[in-house]
């Protein structure tokens, strides 16, 4: 975590001081700062003074770091950050403590951003009474944006997610579905549903609906549960890819979407991307995968060969006659998840050849 710390203070320094110890000691990167005219701070060591503006300080840490501290009145900050929020999804936590030290406010991203675990943290080490506003905490009901930050799920509709959150709090029933082993206690405002709408995890079709209106889905599909469906979407999702020598990352790029598309699989769920070592160098492969995040790795006929699927490959002679094995695109998919079932058999065109496996993942109701 990259924490950057604010204060206006010689009190405040000393404050500002001691949390970066904190954070250092725990292995966070913590730098921090005074914005005041001849400040003298002879014991503070891990301050240093601020030369430039407020302002382009403020624009400067939001985009570039995890969490933001100011060590001063609750206004400063307000008027500091207010023209750089954007998005639950991706401002940095904010929080505001006073230069006594007697108080932790989560101001900004208290779920998401970390803000309210970060306050709680702060508050246990230098004794301050945490300040935490967001409603579902104040009514002890479960997050769901703040589960998913924890877990590093995709989600798919802040509208949605605000939603829950309103429901929870005025004790409506909210629904949850996973495509995925649950382990632990589902907090008891939450009703669990099996895959009942949609596509099933194994690739059939269901029928049922649930009577639910409202809740959450935790899978790798675009699938509707409930009539209206929140999804978290975890990185699981490994794509195999074949192609011609210099295929055109476009050609590839698109047979990737339209595979996604036809299978309603989010792209969010990607976690890698594989092929035969044959293609490790290859320019399309690894402008798509850099374009999706996600690595690219490559393993020899040898290894590939050693794989095994449930349900057979779409063997070719020629591909095992130039690659050294019959089929390269579902063979790394499984090689790459670790797995013998594939979730999309392999699909051409152009040139280029895709399949797709899904990693074992489990959803962990516990922290």
């Amino acid at each position: 975590m990259n924490i950057a710390v604010i204060c206006f203070t010689e009190h405040g320094a000393v404050l500002a001081e001691r949390l970066s110890k904190e954070f250092s000691e725990r292995e966070m990167t913590c730098r921090a700062w005074i914005k005041k005219k001849e400040a003298q701070i002879p014991d503070c060591r891990n301050v240093q003074v601020l030369t430039q503006s407020l302002r382009e300080w403020t624009k400067e840490q939001f985009a570039a770091v995890d969490a933001m501290i100011f060590i001063g009145a609750t206004g400063i900050a307000v008027r500091s950050i207010a023209p750089y929020v954007r998005s639950k999804k991706t401002d940095p936590a904010v929080i505001v403590v006073d230069e006594q030290g007697r108080h932790a406010i989560s101001l900004l991203s208290g779920h998401i951003g970390g803000a309210n675990a970060l306050t709680l943290l702060v508050s246990e080490w230098i004794g301050a009474e945490p300040v935490i506003t967001t409603a579902t905490d104040l009514h002890g009901k479960f997050a769901v944006d703040a589960f998913a930050a924890r877990r590093d799920l995709y989600i798919d509709s802040m509208p949605l997610a605000k939603e829950i959150a309103a429901a929870l709090v005025e004790d409506k029933k909210v629904g949850i579905c996973s495509a995925f082993p649950v382990l632990g206690t589902v907090p008891a405002e939450l009703t669990q549903v099996e895959n009942l709408y949609g596509v099933e995890s194994d690739g059939t079709k269901a029928e049922k609906q649930n009577l639910l209106p409202l809740g959450f889905s935790i899978t790798y599909r675009k699938n509707r549960p409930f009539p209206h469906t929140l999804h978290l979407v975890p990185k699981t999702v490994v794509l195999g890819i074949g192609c011609k020598r210099g295929t055109e990352a476009e050609s590839i790029r698109a047979l990737i979407r339209e595979t996604l598309e036809q299978n309603q699989i989010f792209k969010e769920s990607i976690c890698l991307i594989a092929s035969i070592d044959l293609k490790k160098d290859e320019e399309g492969i690894r402008i798509c995968a850099e374009e999706l995040g996600v690595p690219f790795v490559t393993w020899s006929a040898e290894e590939l060969e050693q794989v095994r699927s449930e349900d057979g490959f779409t063997e070719s002679a020629f591909v095992r006659s130039v690659a050294g094995v019959g089929n390269v695109c579902e063979r790394s998919a499984l090689k790459g998840a670790g797995t013998s079932r594939l979730l999309i058999r392999k699909t051409a065109h152009n040139g280029v050849t895709v399949a797709a496996a899904v990693k074992d993942y489990t959803v962990c109701m516990e922290d």
